[in-house]
């Protein structure tokens, strides 16, 4: 795959702050690429330069060889840009919005309902939208990022304000996005997002890069034991304690739960005894990579 967007020494500054500072990356073609980091990590000033609505004060952005900032149409209409907050047109109803949308990009009315079936606002489209929910505005931005049929997504922050079964269904719609060979790049604090999601993740904090792979090389790399949960009647304490590379146990409702980095032959033990009643078992996810990187201090 070709790289559709570098990024190269990025930098920001903000008086005495460092928003971003030199960020390096590639974004590959068909790619489903992630930005991850905690609250002030830098990843929607970062984006805005990516998508030339902010001027870096070092590096260079391409994107298809050409720099976002000179606003040149003919890479304007091959991108479509989420924002993390987004401001309507105001007395316009969903379908007036998208269709406005549509109208400034020349693209077919064709896509405004179309849009609006596949973001799930059918029964909005008439609604004004200083009348939708949140979650309903959300995916009205989406789908105002969209109405081009852009060849570059981003998504800054796409699911903030959805519920979960919301979440799910766009999960699907951005996946069928990707799968059409569009290029997708989202922020998001939902690492179960970005683990289902994403080709590889940028994992950032204070405005610097510290990890990117996929997902599951982070996690591997990660070296994080396995939790094996049990029924608290399914083996004493004591018992679990003594079996070769347990590292640790502990009892806590109703459940007893079984750490180690041998779980192949810590299950084999407990099937042996006939322990495996009410067994579930946990690796390492994103979310624990993304603690180990960034802390678990709370980030206001």
């Amino acid at each position: 795959m070709a790289a559709r967007i570098e990024v190269r020494g990025l930098t920001k500054t903000y008086g005495d702050l460092t928003a971003v500072d030199e960020l390096t990356f590639t974004v590959e073609s068909g790619e489903f690429f992630g930005l991850l980091g905690p609250n002030g990590a830098g990843k929607t000033t970062a984006l805005e330069m990516i998508e030339g609505l902010r001027k870096p004060d070092a590096g260079t952005v391409r994107i298809d060889g050409i720099d976002p900032w000179r606003r040149d149409p003919a890479l304007l209409h091959r991108i479509g840009v989420q924002l993390q907050a987004s401001a309507f047109f105001e007395r316009l109803t969903a379908r007036e919005q998208l269709a406005t949308f549509a109208a400034l990009y020349d693209a077919p009315a064709s896509r405004v309902d179309e849009l609006l079936a596949e973001v799930g606002l059918e029964d909005k489209a008439d609604d004004r939208v200083e009348k939708l929910s949140g979650g309903q505005a959300q995916r009205l931005s989406i789908a105002c990022a969209l109405v081009h049929d852009p060849e570059i997504v981003f998504l800054d922050e796409p699911t903030s304000a959805l519920d979960p079964q919301a979440r799910r269904n766009l999960w699907d719609f951005l996946r069928c996005l990707n799968d059409s060979g569009r290029t997708v790049v989202l922020t998001t604090h939902y690492m179960e997002e970005a683990e289902a999601l994403c080709d590889r993740v940028a994992i950032v904090d204070h405005g610097r890069l510290l990890e990117l792979d996929s997902p599951a090389a982070l996690v591997r790399g990660l070296d994080a034991p396995t939790r094996i949960s049990l029924a608290p009647e399914a083996i004493d304490p004591d018992a679990a304690r003594e079996i070769p590379g347990v590292e640790e146990v502990t009892v806590h409702a109703e459940q007893l739960t079984v750490t180690t980095r041998r779980p192949a032959e810590v299950l084999a033990e407990l099937a042996r005894r006939d322990a495996l009643h009410g067994l579930s078992a946990s690796g390492a996810s994103l979310e624990d990579v993304f603690l180990h990187l960034t802390g678990r201090e709370y980030r206001s």
